[in-house]
């Protein structure tokens, strides 16, 4: 495995452009920074660094359906043309694609983690471009790095799965929070989104053995946010740190068809939009990733668009935090 993400090329980073100098005008594309990991300076300024991770050996594992590590770069392609809209000073840079090669993921995984703390340690957010949601273990890896063994560390995810799969054959895109939560004390988990019929009873039964919080995807809707919103911030509030993950096959299948597994029964990308704004607002939100969005299975682009839009609010929330 190398030991540094592979830059981007600028043509991904392209779109349409209003005006050249006139600020409140630009887009995504006329502000990213391209860099190397190994010469980025310590930001004196809140910056967001987005790294990929071209990977979905864990969906392979896990009998998932294949396509999502081309999502890194088709992300990039839709952020390209939304606005920018944060104040003047506020960076984006991008450090590249760490690729997952031969099958190798658990090196995958480890090279992404030191390359999210490698971020953090220059004093920016890192957005995780995935990738199968195997992604989450590697964001996770780099976040305990980043704040010590010894932090209580939040981990929610926006999802229709609990991804709490024995990992005694391997690890897969369906292990990840147990893997976390068997053999880290300081993290807690909490599911935003559950499918009743998307788990069997005994992952159920696995989330009461290892303490997961969770909330069943027909017991979100906008009528009741403001409940579930409090539940949100009384979860971030018993922990130091907090880290957040989607994966987007929590969405309803007429809106994001692009994922491995699609939900006929998901959440609508509003309520996933203000579950997003919430977390990524709050002060102890430390970084986003965004997992298994699938150009391969995609319709007229309609996933990596919406993946790019929720990518987008996480970026906006995460800098004015």
């Amino acid at each position: 495995m190398n030991s540094l993400p592979k830059n981007v090329s600028a043509d991904l980073w392209t779109g349409r452009t209003d005006h050249t100098e006139r600020r409140s005008s630009f887009r995504y594309h006329q502000i990213v920074e391209i860099t190397d990991l190994d010469t980025l300076q310590a930001a004196k300024d809140r910056t967001v660094a987005i790294i990929g991770f071209e990977c979905e050996e864990g969906v392979r594992r896990n009998q998932g359906r294949l396509g999502a590590a081309q999502a890194p770069n088709a992300i990039r392609q839709a952020l390209a043309s939304l606005p920018w809209k944060v104040d003047e000073g506020k960076r984006m840079i991008d450090v590249g694609n760490i690729a997952c090669q031969n099958d190798e993921l658990e090196a995958a995984q480890e090279e992404l983690g030191q390359a999210v703390a490698a971020i953090f340690s220059k004093s920016m957010t890192p957005i995780i471009l995935g990738g199968g949601h195997e992604t989450l273990y590697g964001h996770y890896a780099g976040v305990r790095k980043h704040i010590g063994k010894d932090a209580s560390l939040g981990i929610i995810n926006i999802d229709a799965h609990f991804d709490l799969r024995s990992y005694e054959i391997q690890p897969s895109s369906g292990t990840m929070f147990r893997q976390i939560l068997e053999h880290d004390k300081n993290s807690s988990y909490f599911v935003l989104g559950i499918q009743r019929f998307g788990n069997t009873q005994e992952l159920f039964d696995k989330a009461d053995e290892l303490g997961a919080r969770f909330i069943l995807e027909e017991d979100i809707d906008d009528a009741r946010m403001d409940v579930i919103i409090l539940q949100v911030n009384e979860f971030i509030e018993k922990h130091d740190h907090v880290m957040l993950t989607l994966c987007t096959d929590v969405l309803n299948a007429a809106f994001a068809p692009g994922v491995s597994a699609p939900s006929p029964f998901g959440l609508t990308p509003m309520v996933v939009r203000t579950l997003i704004r919430t977390v990524a607002a709050h002060k102890k939100t430390l970084s986003f990733d965004i997992c298994e969005v699938n150009p391969v299975l995609d319709e007229n682009g309609r996933t990596v668009k919406l993946g790019a839009y929720l990518t987008n609010e996480a970026i906006m929330g995460l800098l004015e935090n």
